[in-house]
């Protein structure tokens, strides 16, 4: 699932940092170099990185001033479950996963209580996992759902060729797809409203051009730690700017890979899903834009996700969006080339779409902050004006926090995290452009399974085994968790997991802050602070000191008064269930801390209790 731009737009995960600074002149004289500040008037020429951070963000001021949005071309459609009541096409759902027991019963309960009739749409629950005990869990929840009378298929591949790519072809290559005329596609940590069909389909009638209609993301863990909030920057910027502009101005953007609705018929004319990238995604938007389809983005369409909480996770993600696009550019730059699209849209995809965001933009953050700053510390004839350091990137901070006004506090943590990401980002552009090793490793992003922004689940260690998906009533597993021995409070120790260590940002937070140490004797201002916290961003990264730490939280539940759980708060999956039972018991954890275990009765649907949370067909809150 990745979010990509069209015009004037880099990825949304490259951030400010991509832009900040403005080009410097590297004069080679015998016997010294020096850097030299560019001219206004060559400035004008060369300096092509700030400007297109400013039109998209005036394009974006003036569709909110003016309240430009995708209107539908024919009347909505009426609150009726009858097909023939108004525009209910035939819609396939697809739900591609592996390996994702955190998050596959949320997702699939929340598409199959989409609001749309039921003899309309298929969901297919396209499932890559090669962990037996996770294929027996998905298995099982579709096999309850189709209980429901929902109709729902369990799919799982033989050969797993191809990534996700591979498992969306080899979905639509079944015999049934050709009775269906949209596909919409949401991955495994992906929650749509129940009225998500219903303000996207309908943009589809009598509008045969259109091949894709966007959703936008929201975030339930946007304030988990400081890097979600950092990436919520991004992606807010990416949404609420680069998206819709480029859908307003230009009917083109990159699709997301998840959270959207395509016409089945532009898949197929674009040649389908292609398994020649790691950005699928990218790919099929870029071939149904030079077949001429257009699409369309809707702002205010949300569809719940979890951003990465771990560093480590994270990199592995924004790796495989950097190097996944300079692998299709020298796939796909013969068919830019040849195609019969207008020439202005051949130099948006060439140059403002590849070259200026996936390839110009790392290369340039990456050798300015990180290697021409701090080597200008140890030459004395070589300078750079503050704002070059400061002030350009603090303005084009700034635009991008503007979608996200509550996040103003973090603006300088994100100007320095970005710039410490122009690590991975470079390493990733370098590995796709040369088809190194890792450009086409695949790592599914690590999912922690949060439900919603008021229900967010703490998972604590796992229950019992004995407990675990147990068909007794909740006192009948009371008493099987009565009859387990107590764990023993001197058990062997739990082995810690250490951090990692990223030898790249712990060198060149070594270089920065040896610059910024040299900077202080010399009296160079404002270059000091710049090169020292820059330095301590690199040197935090280095350590994997920033995000949750790649494992399990334990956290303590306090007991509820008198020992009850009381009523369980409702979301969006089913009624509100009351559990009262006196069903409570301690276990001391590893860490020392008390975790409360409570039985309830079997529930319906997935409901939560703060920080616990009760799943159909188990009797354990986790």
């Amino acid at each position: 699932m990745a979010p990509w731009t069209g015009l004037w737009g880099a990825r949304a995960g490259a951030g400010a940092g991509a832009y900040r600074g403005t080009p410097v002149v590297v004069k080679m004289e015998n016997p010294n170099w020096s850097i030299s500040e560019i001219s206004p008037e060559d400035a004008e020429d060369e300096d092509f990185l700030s400007p297109p951070r400013l039109i998209q963000c005036l394009g974006s001021f003036y569709i909110t001033v003016k309240r430009i949005k995708p209107r539908l071309k024919s009347p909505a459609l009426p609150d009726a479950e009858d097909p023939d009541a108004g525009y209910y096409p035939m819609v396939l759902v697809q739900i591609p996963m592996c390996n994702e027991k955190e998050v596959y019963q949320q997702s699939i309960a929340a598409v199959c209580n989409l609001d749309w009739p039921r003899s309309n749409f298929l969901v297919q629950v396209l499932d890559d996992s090669d962990d037996p005990t996770t294929q027996s869990l998905i298995r099982e929840e579709v096999a309850k759902w189709q209980q429901t009378g929902a109709r729902i298929l369990y799919r799982h591949r033989v050969l797993r060729d191809g990534y996700k790519a591979g498992n969306l072809k080899s979905a639509m290559a079944c015999s049934y797809v050709k009775d269906y005329e949209f596909v919409a596609i949401f991955d495994a940590d992906f929650q749509p409203n129940p009225d998500f069909l219903k303000r996207t389909v309908p943009h589809f009638k009598d509008n045969d051009e259109l091949g894709l209609v966007q959703a936008r993301w929201s975030f339930v863990n946007k304030d988990e730690n400081l890097l979600t909030r950092l990436q919520n920057i991004n992606l807010c910027f990416h949404f609420e700017v680069e998206q819709q502009v480029n859908g307003v101005f230009l009917n083109f953007f990159g699709f997301n890979g998840t959270a959207g609705v395509w016409r089945i018929k532009a898949l197929e004319e674009s040649g389908g899903w292609m398994e020649r990238t790691t950005v699928e995604d990218m790919d099929i938007a870029v071939r149904a834009h030079l077949h001429g389809w257009k699409f369309i983005f809707l702002n205010d369409v949300e569809c719940q996700c979890e951003l990465p909480e771990s560093y480590e996770a994270y990199r592995k993600q924004q790796h495989r969006w950097h190097s996944g696009p300079m692998q299709l550019f020298r796939l796909c730059i013969p068919d830019i080339i040849k195609s019969k699209i207008s020439v202005w849209k051949k130099f948006n995809l060439i140059f403002l779409f590849f070259l200026l965001r996936k390839l110009i933009l790392p290369f340039y953050s990456f050798t300015l902050f990180c290697i021409i700053l701090p080597m200008t510390m140890f030459v004395p004839e070589a300078e750079l004006p503050d704002w070059v350091v400061c002030y350009i990137p603090a303005l084009m901070s700034l635009l991008n926090i503007l979608p996200s006004p509550k996040s103003f506090p973090f603006i300088i943590p994100y100007l320095l995290f970005e710039n410490t990401m122009s690590v991975t980002k470079f390493n990733a552009m370098i590995s796709g452009l040369f088809q190194l090793g890792s450009a086409y490793e695949w790592v599914v992003t690590k999912k922690s399974g949060r439900s919603s922004e008021g229900d967010l689940i703490s998972l604590g260690a796992a229950p019992p085994r004995e407990l675990r998906h147990h068909p007794k009533t909740g006192w009948e597993a009371l008493m099987v968790l009565k009859e387990q021995p107590s764990p023993k409070k001197e058990g062997k120790k739990q082995q810690k997991k250490h951090n990692r260590i990223y030898k790249k940002e712990l060198a060149l937070s070594l270089l920065l802050l040896t610059a910024a140490a040299r900077s202080l004797l010399t009296k160079q201002g404002i270059h000091f602070y710049f090169l020292l916290f820059q330095g301590i961003s690199f040197l935090l990264v280095g350590l994997d000191l920033i995000g949750e730490q790649d494992r399990s939280r334990l956290i303590a539940d306090e007991k509820p008064e008198g020992g009850r759980l009381g009523a369980v708060r409702k979301n969006s999956y089913g009624p509100t269930c009351s559990v009262a039972d006196p069903c409570y018991q301690k276990q001391k954890m590893s860490n020392g801390k008390e975790l409360a275990w409570y039985v309830v009765a079997r529930c319906p649907g997935r409901y939560m209790a703060g920080n616990l949370g009760a799943t159909a067909g188990d009797h354990i809150i986790t």
